[in-house]
């Protein structure tokens, strides 16, 4: 008996750490998986904006508030406590605009970012040229001659002198220009009698008459249809670079701005085998036969526990500032052209109010002032034309402009009257200062990334980074929305510092109105009971530091789904 008696209190015992624990009114609760502690934790929830302390069960937020009234949920042996030592804790940040295999592909392939002269971005063309086979394509992204002096695109002809035998087909860290040896424009057969196709141009060189290697926007996939495609297992390594540098940023979910079934497939393969971590927002590239599929098999929303939704078609109107192909109402100051829209109304609109019908959320990337009131334009059209009674969803579509950078003033209060979002990048901002003034003159800049403007006529902004075409970075992009300088504190003539926003403003366009932008405000965005539990803890409080410390942030801890995801803390360098 006694024997028996004693196994009957062990049982007991045992089964202790597992029933709820009692408040001090007597209420159960159950114990937390993981309870973070002495944090200093900025909710994104008005009603307690605050907190020192969060509980986290089932991968849901059980509890936030104090370090006294969090003890409850702990229970022995079965709750990880972690004490963040006054570490400040935001939502999980999502990055609304987002290439995500692009970003993969850039830690893979040549990258040229930061070069700083002609001579120094030829130099590293070379080497890689150096260890290419005669006849195999150089490839690479992320220059941008803005930095450059002179400020010049480079030429066919400057490739040619390092890569005679190689085509080399370079793309601008915008993404809507490229630079090509003659060796690639010969092989896709381009020569001084080739016809620029719509929604793009070849460029020319005046003195001599033939192509200088420069194509903007539809004109580069006159070489690009050339280069061998990257193969499976590439794409694959690809996105499980990106998840992983994405997460080590702070990162919980990334908007994957425009892609095709081919890599749904291999992203839905990956997370079925666990080898994804982070939330992905898929939009298909449209108009076309993936945006026609979208509309044929409709939405696919919270795949694999909430980490995957298709629901959106992605158009690219027109191109980019930088490269001058953005489409203006004016002709640019510099350049003796206004830019140019890449698809026709025809093309797009049938489409529009298809997808109002059949409740696709539609996102189009639009720079200029003439595709910003383009698409505004159409979105109103197709609204007009496919009344509530003809939709499978009576509630707000929530279509989005992506960019929305150079908007004409008059075009403003028409993003609030037709609820569309705009899907804004700071640091596109604090790159353009070099240059937006010189491609669209002082008088345009007033309509230009209007962020305070916008969101005082009553728009919601979804905060992104456009990466890799920027570096898709979080502080950056809070740094660029709350400073609007770039990193060295700079900032230039007619540069209108009261459009920029409160620090505030800036952690919602990351956070709960980037969540609004993928139809997940109730789901996460803030630190509530019953969300997600994604949190992103950072080695400095960005609410209140100097703003040239932001840049020195750091991400310590990422969380998504309540699993740590990404430890900092726990990493070999740190023990």
């Amino acid at each position: 008996m006694k024997i028996a008696a004693l196994l009957f209190i062990a049982a007991v015992l045992a089964l202790s750490a597992f029933v709820p624990s009692l408040t001090p009114t007597g209420a159960q609760v159950e114990p937390a998986d993981i309870v973070f502690k002495n944090g200093n934790i900025y909710t994104v929830n008005d009603a307690q904006p605050k907190a020192e302390a969060i509980a986290i069960k089932y991968g849901r937020i059980a509890f936030v508030g104090s370090n006294v009234d969090v003890k409850k949920y702990e229970g022995k042996k079965v709750t990880k406590i972690i004490d963040l030592k006054g570490a400040t804790v935001v939502p999980g940040l999502a990055d609304a605009h987002y290439h995500f295999a692009g970003v993969g592909f850039r830690e893979m392939n040549l990258n040229l970012e930061g070069t700083t002269s002609l001579e120094d971005f030829l130099a590293k063309v070379k080497v890689r040229v150096d260890k290419a086979k005669p006849g195999d394509w150089v490839t690479g992204r992320g220059w941008i001659e803005t930095f450059w002096k002179p400020q010049a695109f480079p030429t066919r002809w400057d490739l040619d002198k390092i890569a005679p035998n190689n085509p080399v087909y370079l793309t601008r860290a915008d993404g809507h220009g490229a630079v090509a040896n003659s060796a690639a424009l010969k092989i896709a057969g381009i020569d001084k009698n080739t016809e620029s196709p719509f929604g793009g141009e070849i460029m020319m060189d005046k003195q001599r008459g033939e192509p200088n290697g420069m194509l903007l926007d539809r004109a580069q996939g006159l070489v690009g249809r050339h280069i061998p495609a990257s193969t499976k297992a590439d794409l694959e390594q690809a996105l499980l670079l990106a998840d992983k540098r994405s997460i080590s940023l702070g990162w919980t979910q990334v908007q994957d701005a425009g892609v095709g079934w081919d890599q749904i497939e291999l992203v839905k393969k990956l997370y079925g085998e666990q080898k994804l971590k982070i939330r992905l927002y898929e939009a298909i590239r449209g108009p076309g036969a993936d945006a026609q599929r979208l509309l044929r098999e409709g939405q696919q929303v919270g795949l694999y526990d909430g980490k995957l939704t298709i629901r959106t078609i992605k158009v690219s109107i027109d191109g980019a500032l930088g490269s001058k192909g953005a489409a203006l109402l004016e002709n640019y100051a510099d350049h003796d052209t206004n830019g140019f829209l890449t698809f026709k109304p025809e093309q797009v609109l049938p489409m529009l109010a298809e997808a109002l019908k059949k409740t696709i959320q539609v996102e189009v990337h639009a720079i200029g002032d003439r595709a910003n009131r383009t698409i505004l334009d159409w979105f109103e059209t197709a609204y007009n034309e496919v009344p509530m009674i003809q939709r499978q969803d009576r509630n707000p579509p929530r279509w989005r402009i992506e960019h929305a950078q150079i908007l004409n003033p008059a075009d403003i209060p028409r993003f609030a009257k037709l609820g569309v979002i705009a899907s804004m990048q700071p640091s596109h901002a604090i790159g353009d200062l070099h240059f937006a003034t010189s491609r669209i003159g002082l008088k345009r800049l007033e309509g230009a990334y209007a962020w305070q403007t916008l969101i005082k006529s009553g728009v919601v902004i979804a905060g992104g980074s456009d990466a890799p075409v920027e570096r898709g970075e979080p502080m950056i992009e809070f740094y660029a929305a709350v400073a609007r300088k770039d990193q060295k504190g700079f900032t230039g003539e007619g540069w209108h510092p009261e459009e920029k926003v409160t620090r505030e403003q800036a952690l919602k366009m990351f956070t709960i109105w980037a969540a609004y932008a993928a139809f997940e405000e109730k789901k996460r965005g803030s630190i509530e009971p019953d969300k997600w539990a994604d949190l992103t803890i950072l080695s400095a409080d960005i609410m209140q530091i100097p703003e040239a410390d932001i840049l020195k942030t750091k991400c310590l801890m990422t969380v998504i789904g309540g699993e740590i995801v990404f430890d900092a803390t726990s990493s070999p360098s740190k023990k």
